[in-house]
């Protein structure tokens, strides 16, 4: 879509690139550690899964400490984190430049330091 001057379209689904990924990381923890089965407030929580809030994402895969340490301990992810965890589901609704769609792609798909690797090891 960057390729296509299709900026909006780019920083839009790219936001629900990680919002996939941390579904994915929901779903690894359900797996993982069988919450849904120790912790009947779990089974509330779990409800907000609709949700398209990356941080409230985070919390519910069981990764907000996680995600602290790893941004304490990296700067540039703490960076773009910060970056990414602003999209939200209306952007599909607001018009976006070149630099904000890169902006927002550079955070997601950096590697070694962007959200999706980091996201990518708890999936």
């Amino acid at each position: 879509l960057l390729a296509a001057d299709r900026w909006a379209g780019a920083y839009h689904l790219a936001g629900y690139a990680v919002e996939c990924g941390l579904k994915s990381c929901i779903l690894s923890h359900l797996e993982r550690t069988g919450m849904l089965f120790k912790d009947r407030s779990y089974l509330k929580s779990l409800a907000d899964c609709w949700t398209h809030d990356l941080d409230r994402l985070v919390g519910i895969a069981g990764l907000t400490a996680e995600l602290g340490i790893a941004c304490g301990a990296n700067q540039i992810l703490d960076g773009y984190w910060a970056i990414a965890k602003d999209w939200n589901e209306t952007s599909r609704y607001e018009q976006k430049t070149r630099p904000e769609a890169e902006e927002l792609l550079e955070a997601i798909t950096n590697d070694p330091n962007g959200v999706l690797p980091w996201i990518r090891r708890h999936w």
